[in-house]
């Protein structure tokens, strides 16, 4: 998908590109991830729209739940859910970041490599 560490550097269109690709790639991974929080919350604990929102919202952002959970199923959901948000941000991110991360590391290879060659 990427240059191999030899080539030259990609041109800031390809760049713009892989960024773009890789921001909707994250952004559908977090949508999907807050609609399953969401009516997840909504069905297993009885919570409104809202507030079902607001507790998914909080456990896919790291902060925690808001409202006090009463049933079982609920807190079993939620236990579920606030590990399969950990994984989900955090792959959400690194495809994020990998455009970045990349080109930066790309970049600093090619210095070397050519301050070496002096």
């Amino acid at each position: 998908m990427y240059e191999h560490s030899h080539s030259k550097l990609a041109p800031r269109k390809v760049y713009r590109k892989r960024l773009l690709k890789s921001g909707l790639i994250s952004l559908i991974i977090f949508t999907i991830s807050l609609f399953v929080g969401i009516v997840g919350y909504h069905y297993t604990a009885g919570l409104g729209w809202v507030d079902s929102f607001l507790n998914a919202s909080m456990i896919l952002g790291g902060m925690g739940p808001v409202d006090l959970l009463q049933t079982k199923t609920s807190k079993i959901f939620a236990g579920c859910y606030s590990l399969f948000s950990g994984v989900a941000f955090l792959s959400g991110m690194a495809i994020f970041l990998a455009p970045i991360l990349h080109r930066f590391l790309h970049k600093f290879h090619l210095d070397i490599e050519e301050s070496s060659k002096r």
